[in-house]
């Protein structure tokens, strides 16, 4: 049986759900971030209406920048709680296509639909029924890419947006990506992309499929083969549960680069705290800490450790990246952003080892935190603060 695979990825999620909480603000430039401050905002947009993209502002564009851009957008703070709850309406609709679903982020899934023919007819008829499904549910558009492999089913959702469907034939992988820039193919970014360009002299996904594998692993190592067969649409990559390839994290940008050691690290643990709470919510635990910093000017670095035990705890997250800052932080240089994630996750334990000494402080410490969540769902997350967030 040959697979169909899609990938089903929102039009301007954030945006796009402000705008249908509040249709007013239909057809207008509306930006989802940080505060711009007159143009003097320090965070990021996190998503930004296609009436906003005609200016040049995009995802992950300093808000600064897109406030220069666009002066008249509607800026707006994020509502990841609404988003959420929009998110989870769209992951049921897709579950009563079939039970086997990835979800890589708040907003786009890769579906595996191999039989599912049988029951809602060929590759378009289902593409149009998921679209027109939540539509009609969520108000909301979403773009469709059908393939045979993972890969494909991305590529193609991303070329006709906003609300596309392209449905790739099977045995028409390799044509279908032969024109496209070599930067649509998962793996290459900016320095991959110059690399291949100026040893290959390719500019196309096609012009790099013909180069022999045995040249782009001398060149690039193992990322050589793994090149070679995605450039050819070659991807066996199976739709599975993404526990194991997720992180939880946070990261904050500051109002003003800071160096002060009290400030960072009031910071640090107020992100890892609430790391730690969505770690409890998820019901999973993670042996790598990573810490992420971002100089004033927007160097950024990321640094990381495995644990044979599982950090669980906000104090055990704050004291394994509080190390990791220490030993890597340019010491007096001004910080623009802090992050900290958590990743490598392994199911938690469902019951605790009875008599030692540590396993009591562990269930006191889970049961204090645990308590601590309740409140903070009732009455909001500064209904309880730790002490040592207090500078922030």
């Amino acid at each position: 049986m040959e697979r169909l695979i899609a990938h089903v990825d929102m039009d301007c999620f954030y945006a796009a759900v402000e705008v249908l909480d509040n249709p007013e603000l239909k057809g207008r430039p509306v930006i989802v971030g940080s505060d711009p401050k007159g143009g003097k905002g320090r965070g990021v947009v996190s998503a930004s209406s296609y009436e906003a993209r005609k200016f040049g502002v995009h995802s992950a564009m300093p808000i600064s920048q897109a406030f220069r851009l666009c002066p008249q957008g509607v800026f707006l703070p994020g509502r990841m709680k609404r988003y959420g709850e929009v998110s989870g309406q769209i992951m049921e609709i897709l579950l009563s296509f079939t039970p086997q679903i990835q979800q890589i982020s708040v907003d786009e899934a890769f579906l595996d639909l191999t039989g599912c023919q049988r029951i809602f007819g060929p590759p378009e008829q289902i593409g149009k029924k998921i679209k027109q499904t939540i539509r009609q549910k969520c108000g909301l558009t979403a773009s469709v890419g059908m393939g045979s492999n993972k890969l494909i089913a991305k590529v193609a959702s991303d070329l006709k947006k906003p609300d596309g469907l392209v449905i790739v034939p099977v045995g028409w992988e390799a044509e279908f990506l032969s024109p496209l820039p070599l930067r649509k193919l998962w793996g290459i970014g900016p320095k991959t992309e110059q690399r291949i360009k100026s040893s290959f002299k390719a500019e196309t996904i096609g012009q790099l499929a013909v180069i022999p594998e045995k040249l782009l692993t001398k060149e690039l190592g193992l990322m050589g083969e793994y090149l070679h067969q995605r450039s050819n649409g070659v991807d066996d990559d199976p739709v599975c549960d993404e526990h194991e390839a997720k992180s939880i994290g946070r990261e904050n940008t500051f109002d003003e680069d800071t160096a002060d050691r009290e400030i960072l690290f009031s910071t640090l643990l107020y992100l890892c705290d609430d790391v730690a709470g969505s770690l409890r919510d998820s019901q999973f635990q993670g042996r790598t800490i990573t810490l992420k910093l971002r100089y004033s000017n927007f160097e950024t670095h990321t640094y990381g450790k495995t644990y044979s035990k599982l950090p669980a705890a906000a104090g055990e997250i704050f004291q394994a990246a509080k190390k990791l800052f220490l030993d890597n932080w340019r010491k007096g240089e001004a910080i623009r952003l802090l992050g900290v994630s958590v990743s490598n996750f392994e199911q938690k334990p469902e019951q605790l080892g009875l008599f030692s000494e540590a396993t009591a402080k562990s269930a006191k410490t889970e049961s204090l935190e645990k308590a601590v969540d309740q409140v903070r769902k009732k009455l909001g997350k500064r209904a309880i603060v730790r002490g040592g967030t207090l500078e922030r």
